[in-house]
Order: C-alpha cells, then structure tokens, then sequence
C-alpha cells in the first residue's frame, strides 16, 4: 500500500513537471514570436516588390489609335516602413503621322526615385502614395516627309534617317497600393511629367514621341495601374 501511494506521488509530480514544462516551453515560443515581430517592424530594410503596370500598355494603345506599344516594370524596396526607393524600367515602339512628318521609333527608357508613403500606419501592403521620379529615355528613330518651308522657293520633303536621341523629364506621382493577398498587392498611381529636354540646336531632328513619356510635349500626364509581389 505504502508503494503505491508513493508510485502515485511520484506520477503526480512527473505530471505537473511536464506541465510547467510545456507552460515554459509556449511562454518561450511566444516571447520569441514577439520579439520576431517587434524586430521586423523596427528594422531598416524591410524588403522589396516588382511590380508589373497593366494600366499604360492600354492606355497608350487607346490614346494612340493603335499605334504606340508600352510595356514597364518597377522594383522597389521597402525602408522603415514609409520610404520606397524605386527603379522602373520598359520599352516602347511607336509609329505616328503628323502636319510635321511620319514618326517611326523604338527604345528603352528607366526612372529613378523615391515614394512615401502618406500612412504611419497600415502596413507595407496598404498605404497612400507620394513620390517624385527622374526618367530618361534613348532611343532609335527616322522621321521622313518632313516638309521644308521657304518663302522663295517650293522645297521637297525631306527624311531624317537612322537619328539617336536622348531625353529626360521629372515627374510627380500621386496613388495608394493594397494587399490582395499573401504577399501580392495592386495599385495605381497617377503621373504629371515635366519635360527637361525641350530646346536643341536648329535644325536637329525631334522625334514626335518619347518612350516612357508620351508624345513629346511640354508637360504630359500618366496613368499606372499594377500588380506587384513582395518578397
């Protein structure tokens, strides 16, 4: 009977030591959940997205008749939780006809700048967006049917063949982005460019359009619509 009791004693003991054991074990787990978490909010770098614009390619196509094909990416990381340093890169090829001649073109452009997000809080997924860009474009070009105007004389049209061009321009964007699920996110932005290059020597040929900005004007607007992935 005494050696029961004492088994009993004994399995009791073993019971409650296991228990403070797991009770021990969990507080550990969620102190170091905790500190996880409290260390990625608090951390410097906070990762990065690549975002895919589905918004200009028709855009274009629509303001174009058809005419010009725009495709653009962007990579982004994420700082402290509210400052997003972006890079974005794409192509574009365009053929227009105008008063001044027939335009036919194609080349790469990229911008380069920085976006805040408006919201402390929110998460990286669910913010309003303000952001400024510097872009530039090269590219490939012929103008051709280019009228010659003189007072005295009737001169023929005349083409510009196988023309390199340079330009740039700044841009203010406005826009939010929201998580759709797991990591993956959408939104837009809206884009108010400012040409830089405006003025060239006489005589140089300009081409009509300019990749990643639009038709070459003094001002020009944008409209962006994405779906991004965060890792």
């Amino acid at each position: 009977m005494l050696a029961l009791k004492m088994r009993c004693k004994k399995t009791c003991e073993f019971t409650y030591m296991n228990k403070y054991l797991l009770i021990l074990l969990l507080s550990c787990f969620v102190l170091c959940a905790s500190a996880r978490e409290q260390s990625d909010s608090t951390a410097i770098y906070q990762g990065m997205s690549i975002k895919l614009d589905l918004a200009n390619p028709v855009l274009e196509l629509v303001r174009s008749k058809g005419s010009v094909q725009d495709y653009e990416m962007a990579l982004n990381v994420r700082l402290a939780n509210r400052f997003y340093p972006t890079v974005e890169l794409g192509y574009a090829k365009a053929t227009l006809s105008a008063d001044g001649g027939d335009y036919s073109g194609q080349g790469g452009f990229a911008r380069i700048g920085m976006d805040l997000s408006a919201l402390k809080k929110g998460g990286a997924d669910n913010c309003l967006m303000l952001g400024l860009r510097v872009g530039g474009a090269y590219q490939g070009f012929e103008l051709t049917n280019v009228p010659v105007h003189s007072e005295y004389w009737q001169m023929p049209n005349i083409d510009f063949l196988n023309q390199k061009r340079f330009d740039c321009w700044g841009e203010i964007l406005a826009g939010c982005q929201v998580q759709i699920w797991r990591g993956f996110q959408m939104g837009w932005y809206v884009r108010i460019k400012l040409l830089m290059t405006r003025v060239d020597k006489q005589g140089a040929a300009l081409p009509g359009y300019i990749p990643g900005f639009g038709q070459r004007r003094d001002t020009n607007w944008g409209l962006s619509y994405f779906l991004g992935s965060r890792f």
